[in-house]
């Protein structure tokens, strides 16, 4: 079992996995949301605060 998480944006519902990054914006996978430039929001929508 990972320990990964997966995060969700509240506002569009955008899901960040860890184990699989964002490679097109340039988070390679495996990063930790806690390792995310703190610059970095939601593709979608623009939002930084998801929920796990």
């Amino acid at each position: 079992m990972s320990d990964y998480k997966l995060f969700q944006c509240v506002q569009c519902g955008f899901e960040y996995d860890e184990a699989l990054g964002w490679p097109d914006e340039g988070i390679a996978p495996g990063t930790r949301w806690e390792d995310i430039p703190e610059d970095w929001s939601c593709p979608d929508c623009g939002r930084r605060s998801p929920t796990s």
